[in-house]
């Protein structure tokens, strides 16, 4: 089956509560009249207001939502029950903390698992860049850091792209230095679709925002080319 992945640069349901246009399209990507979801909101440290709103986001759409808690799980067997999602959505917030927990709970295998038996991957700023070799964070206050994630996908991804000024320099710095390879910027509402590593879409839920690739020119440049860009609201 292949393996897909939808790494969102902002919006869906916790930045846009009132254009669930993103969130559709992760739900379409599975073809199924009434799909199994479930969240990870461990980069929140499992808020309950950001679990609130999934639930209310996702009650209105077609499918079955469901949460899975490290904290306090409902199940003894975590794998069996995130093997039989349709799709994983993962939160935004502190990536670096969100993937130490992960590890220790063993999700960085059971997740490529659950991708490579036909589960979409999806999930919004730390949800977004995880699935990568590399992505730009900003877990520690103040600062965007490179962080080596799961290398699920090749090369860098960085959300926030026009939503945080300092997301551009720091992208430009780290791949002139050759700390982080190439790889995709997301503007807020911006979300790539990846099947069996490769790119196959680039969809938006704002009118306008982007995507960019990232990488350094022979002559040490660093180039930023914009991604054709498909508007979900224009469809």
């Amino acid at each position: 089956m292949p393996m897909q992945i939808i790494a969102m640069g902002g919006g869906g349901f916790s930045m846009e509560p009132e254009n669930l246009a993103l969130d559709r399209y992760v739900l379409a990507q599975t073809e199924k009249i009434n799909p199994r979801i479930c969240f990870l909101g461990q980069a929140s440290a499992e808020h309950p207001d950001y679990i609130i709103n999934f639930y209310n986001a996702f009650n209105q759409l077609y499918c079955k939502a469901s949460h899975l808690s490290l904290f306090k799980p409902h199940t003894a067997d975590i794998e069996d029950f995130l093997l039989g999602q349709d799709v994983i959505y993962v939160g935004g917030g502190n990536t670096r903390s969100m993937l130490a927990l992960w590890r220790e709970w063993g999700l960085h295998d059971i997740l490529r698992t659950a991708a490579q038996n036909g589960t979409v991957l999806a999930g919004i700023s730390a949800g977004a860049i995880c699935w990568f070799e590399y992505g730009l964070t900003d877990s520690i206050p103040g600062q965007i850091n490179p962080l080596k994630c799961l290398g699920y996908l090749p090369g860098t991804c960085s959300p926030h792209y026009d939503g945080e000024e300092s997301r551009r320099p720091a992208y430009h710095r780290l791949v002139s230095t050759g700390e982080v390879p190439a790889g995709i910027a997301l503007d807020d509402g911006t979300a790539a679709h990846y099947v069996d590593g490769e790119r196959k879409a680039i969809v938006t839920s704002r009118e306008g925002a982007g995507a960019y690739w990232v990488q350094k020119a022979e002559n040490g440049d660093v180039s930023e080319t914009p991604l054709e860009v498909r508007y979900l609201l224009a469809d």
